[in-house]
């Protein structure tokens, strides 16, 4: 594997940890989740080292098992887990998202990345939801009322059945995944520095998500599976399900990270969250040419022409409080080899 630094910058690559690993299950219990929050004074409910593996069992968005049943979803197809969280979870909000966690990395402190390799990620339901609520999603006005449905997916062909017609292949990721901020609790939905809810769609598996760690142990949480999502996700809900994924975390110490980044096979990406959207999108592009500049040796104001030519910024998510645009630069456009 390549390193993951150069110098003190912080790169794109996949590190080598240098230690023994190990592998561990977190299914989603009662005790094993977060209802609606991230916070640095949460108790962990799995404590790992870097370079291990843990493979984490989530919920949906999709509500409580009465209501997916009013919707039209069997009673069998629902995961058996989902009663329990809801009967016996009482310490919920500010935000709605089950998110499975924390765990705690031992190495991690404040002023770390932590580099999380997405490995796997399963789909663990055959059915799908989405849905807006009165005043909720990008376009509230126009829309003075609250819709919901289920979307049945075919876990083999990866195709979500929308509508007659209509087939949307799956992708399926997990719409937040963070780490805790310094303090207490902070509402599960605006995404920030901490990462937190994305809602990225290019996180699948076989991508890196690298996030600057600002509490103990990091304190890592992931949830609100998607099966697929548009850029923007304007109704407020993408294709709600239940995923299991399968995480590796890598720490690295005493480095510095604005915001998220993130690797794919064939990206690099940088974000940036903000109330506003263009001081979002200001955010992705400086990070963004400070990538090229650190990683890649550019001049600043090379790298500032090289974005305008070769990368793309794209609308993330619309509709969480803060907004999220990601920068994505080709990695076909370096051909020098060392």
């Amino acid at each position: 594997m390549t390193r993951f630094l150069a110098a003190t910058a912080v790169l794109f690559s996949v590190a080598s940890c240098g230690m023994a690993q190990s592998s561990y299950t977190l299914e989603a219990k009662p005790d094993t989740v977060a209802w609606g929050y991230y916070s640095g004074m949460a108790k962990p409910a799995l404590t790992v080292h870097s370079g291990d593996t843990v493979t984490m069992q989530t919920l949906s968005t999709c509500g409580s098992r009465e209501r997916m049943e009013r919707g039209g979803v069997k009673p069998e197809d629902i995961p058996p887990y989902t009663d329990a969280i809801y009967k016996e979870v009482k310490d919920r909000g500010p935000g709605g998202h089950i998110l499975t966690g924390p765990v705690a990395i031992a190495e991690a402190e404040p002023g770390d990345v932590l580099e999380v390799q997405i490995l796997k990620i399963n789909l663990d339901t055959n059915f799908a939801c989405n849905g807006f609520g009165l005043h909720r999603g990008f376009l509230p006005m126009e829309f003075p009322f609250s819709r919901s449905r289920i979307i049945p997916l075919d876990r083999d062909k990866m195709i979500g059945h929308f509508a007659p017609g209509i087939d949307i292949p799956l992708h399926p990721f997990f719409g937040s995944m963070g780490v805790a901020p310094s303090g207490g609790k902070i509402d599960s939905a605006p995404p920030f520095a901490h990462a937190g809810n994305m809602d990225n769609k290019e996180l699948v598996a076989g991508t890196t998500l690298y996030i600057p760690v600002a509490a103990k142990g990091a304190l890592f949480e992931a949830g609100d599976g998607h099966a697929a999502q548009g850029n923007g996700e304007v109704d407020i809900t993408a294709l709600e399900t239940y995923l299991t994924g399968t995480f590796r975390f890598v720490v690295h110490k005493k480095q510095t990270l604005k915001w998220p980044r993130a690797e794919t096979p064939d990206y690099y990406i940088t974000m940036g969250f903000s109330p506003d959207l263009k001081e979002a999108t200001e955010h992705a592009l400086r990070d963004m040419i400070d990538f090229l500049v650190e990683t890649k040796g550019m001049k600043p104001e090379d790298a500032y022409m090289l974005a305008s030519v070769a990368v793309d910024l794209d609308i993330t998510q619309l509709v969480d409080g803060n907004v999220g645009v990601h920068a994505m630069c080709p990695k076909k456009i370096f051909t020098a080899t060392k």
